[in-house]
């Protein structure tokens, strides 16, 4: 899934504002370094009073606070181009009667597309309940970014497909998948799901 160009809502700029822009970049990169990549989010109180403090609204700052934690969001992302092969994997990870399958890789010159088959009994409603809307994201280590570029769903079945770049290696003996599962809506302190389907 192609990302739309961006596009500048106006043409006008205060170039009075250049070095405080500097600023708030600078104080952006302070900020990730600092927690590591992991800032978490202000808590109300926090929110609140620094809009008081400052005049702005507090809805803007949440606004502002959730897109700092989206960064990864915004990174470039490859298109598949060239495609090479398919490498067979057939591997399989079972919990709570629900299966999931990653059957083959799809190679191609610039990236790797990966697809996680998620299948269950359709006559369980609580299965079926339970696996309607969930979200699934993959890693494999810090050489490799990965995306999702969207699921499907039919009754007893999700497909979830990934681009991870830059491309696996053809022998993927020394490669890991890391999966973590998350239902929707996103709840605090829910249980979160995590398996590894190792590819040796």
């Amino acid at each position: 899934m192609q990302r739309m160009p961006f596009e500048h809502p106006t043409d006008h700029y205060d170039e009075r504002l250049s070095s405080i822009d500097e600023k708030i970049c600078s104080l952006l990169k302070e900020r990730k370094e600092l927690s590591n990549g992991n800032p978490g989010f202000p808590p109300d109180e926090a929110i609140s009073n620094c809009a008081k403090q400052n005049g702005l609204y507090p809805d803007y700052l949440n606004s502002l606070f959730s897109s700092m934690m989206d960064e990864d969001e915004f990174k470039p992302r490859v298109e598949p181009t060239k495609f090479k092969k398919h490498i067979p994997v057939l591997k399989t990870y079972e919990h709570k009667e629900t299966v999931y399958t990653v059957t083959f890789i799809r190679q191609y010159s610039n990236a790797s597309v990966i697809n996680l088959y998620k299948e269950w009994d359709p006559k369980n409603n609580t299965l079926n309940e339970n696996n309607t809307h969930s979200l699934v994201e993959l890693s494999i280590n810090d050489t490799y970014d990965c995306w999702a570029e969207g699921w499907t769903r039919t009754d007893g079945h999700v497909s979830y497909q990934f681009v991870v770049s830059p491309t696996l290696p053809n022998n993927l003996s020394e490669i890991s998948l890391l999966f973590k599962g998350q239902s929707m809506p996103f709840m605090k302190d829910q249980a979160m799901l995590e398996f590894e389907i190792r590819l040796d």
